[in-house]
């Protein structure tokens, strides 16, 4: 008689996730028991020390390699490195969003007094205030996006996707000061992504039946399996349906580089970065980016690694796609957040070049990429928080115009900001483009680095215009005031001009830690 077996589970492993699925939980009690006045600084507190803790947990772990929970969770090198990653940015993230909620009691507000909406609107916002429930939504998003750079099998990998992006749905629609914006931009965000899940399991049903051992349309005696040593178990029989598998690896991706922002599926971004609250933007911008990159890495490196001549000429004309979609439409943007949307695809593209290397290089530079765009554009959009006039922030690029000479400050740091992503020496983004693209070449993509560089010659555009509009322009009486920001907003701001500046003139530790880490238990 078969008797049930559960699986071996190693809590030690899965700590990260469990703490902040446990404290996203306890934040929900918070919001039902604890007084309003005191919810902030509960949840704020709650939540830095929960990733502090993960981040411990993560940092002891370092060496772990093993497969567990019944093989659905891989805990390894490039696991561990994009975790850590995750939880420092996600650190920074709520830093800012602490510090924008803690403004007139909890809502997602300017730093002026709210003065348009309904009366109850008004009330709440200048006097209770009520957004506190971005914390818990906050810690379940981080949760999810931990499960997902480490899910072994497909369906694992769904869970975590649904996990990570309910909680972002919600947080897009908290923006107060404007709300029919942000609900909209939520709604789209929610629509096209239940469309890209849709194409993800549907995905996972074609990868079952390819390894089911479909040959010619008739099922095999071999049962069929989702977790990624079956399917590269699969792809390295030959006998099997390829038509199931080259049609699986398509829909799976499509899920993949929606949340990736890659053309054309990047349709959502820009909406979505414009009309959610800016924090949140800069959480979804940097810690989103390495969530779906960490998925993609480990399907294709781990489950269809046999089939890379399958899918490697499709995925490198969608990165192709993405840098010239990316880079040229930036041109055309005359809001700031738009355009480092549009940027952020752009560098979606620049960063599936290093993926489809396919070498222990390309992993490594991908991962060093992704944490060094985390850093830059988290402190990008805190400076685009901060810029403002009485009816909050001023996101139009005429606004900042003549900002050099009335807050010479901060238009400094943006200036750099925007300089790193232009990829000028001495800052992370050169030291990230030069990694990825020296393990595209070395990988025989030479076309997808060539296509690269002249679409980094046309960004460089947009940002340099920037530059010249804050520094030689005159500034007029519409030009808005930088909000000195509090300690919060400054400590992570501190920290991601700090790091694109250090990861460009220093970038030896982390290369060689994303070297030691890019190795995938199978």
């Amino acid at each position: 008689m078969n008797t049930l077996q559960l699986p071996s589970i190693n809590y030690a492993a899965l700590a990260p996730i469990l703490i902040l699925l446990g404290t996203a939980c306890v934040g929900v009690l918070v919001e039902a028991f604890v007084p309003r006045r005191l919810r902030h600084v509960v949840q704020l507190v709650l939540g830095l020390a929960a990733l502090v803790a993960a981040l411990i947990v993560v940092v002891l772990e370092r060496t772990t390699q093993t497969v567990t929970a019944g093989e659905a969770v891989a805990v390894d090198g490039p696991t561990l490195f994009l975790q850590g990653a995750i939880l420092v940015l996600a650190a920074m993230a709520l830093l800012m969003i602490g510090e924008r909620t803690l403004e007139h009691g909890g809502a997602f507000v300017a730093h002026a007094a709210v003065t348009v909406g309904s009366e109850e609107d008004r009330r709440q916002a200048n006097e209770e205030g009520g957004s506190t429930e971005v914390f818990p939504l906050t810690m379940f998003a981080v949760g999810g996006m931990l499960l997902f750079v480490a899910a072994n099998d497909l369906l694992t990998m769904f869970i975590a996707l649904e996990v990570f992006s309910l909680p972002l749905y919600l947080l897009c629609a908290l923006a107060r000061r404007r709300r029919l914006l942000s609900q909209e931009a939520a709604l789209k965000y929610f629509m096209l992504g239940a469309y890209a899940s849709a194409f993800f399991l549907f995905g996972i049903a074609l990868t079952y039946g390819f390894t089911a051992g479909v040959t010619n349309g008739q099922p095999g005696d071999e049962p069929g399996g989702v977790d990624f040593a079956t399917i590269s178990n699969a792809v390295a029989d030959s006998s099997n349906n390829r038509i199931l598998l080259v049609a699986g690896i398509a829909m799976i991706s499509i899920g993949l580089l929606f949340k990736a922002a890659a053309a054309p599926f990047h349709v959502w971004t820009p909406d979505v970065y414009q009309g959610a609250p800016t924090p949140v933007t800069a959480f979804m911008a940097a810690c989103t980016k390495i969530a779906a990159f960490g998925g993609l890495l480990r399907v294709l490196y781990v489950a269809f690694a046999g089939a890379a001549w399958d899918f490697t000429p499709i995925l490198g004309a969608v990165a192709v796609l993405t840098m010239l979609v990316g880079a040229v439409l930036a041109v055309t943007q005359t809001d700031m957040k738009r355009l480092l949307a549009y940027s952020s695809v752009a560098n979606a593209g620049y960063l599936l070049v290093g993926v489809l290397a396919l070498t222990r290089d390309g992993l490594s530079s991908t991962m060093f990429y992704l944490v060094a765009y985390g850093f830059t554009v988290i402190a990008a959009f805190g400076v685009v928080s901060l810029v403002r006039d009485a009816d909050g922030e001023a996101t139009h690029l005429s606004r900042w115009a003549g900002l050099g000479r009335r807050s010479p400050l901060f238009a400094g740091i943006f200036t750099f900001l925007l300089l790193a992503f232009a990829g000028i020496p001495l800052t992370s983004g050169f030291t990230s483009k030069f990694a990825v693209f020296g393990a595209a070449l070395d990988g025989g993509n030479t076309w997808m680095v060539i296509a690269g560089v002249l679409t980094s010659m046309i960004l460089a555009f947009p940002y340099l215009r920037v530059v010249v509009m804050m520094w030689l322009s005159e500034p007029s009486e519409s030009t808005p005031t930088v909000s000195i920001p509090g300690g919060l907003t400054s400590a992570a701001l501190t920290i991601g001009v700090v790091a694109t500046l250090a990861l460009g003139v220093v970038p030896a530790p982390l290369l060689d830690l994303a070297n030691g880490a890019a190795e995938f238990v199978k």
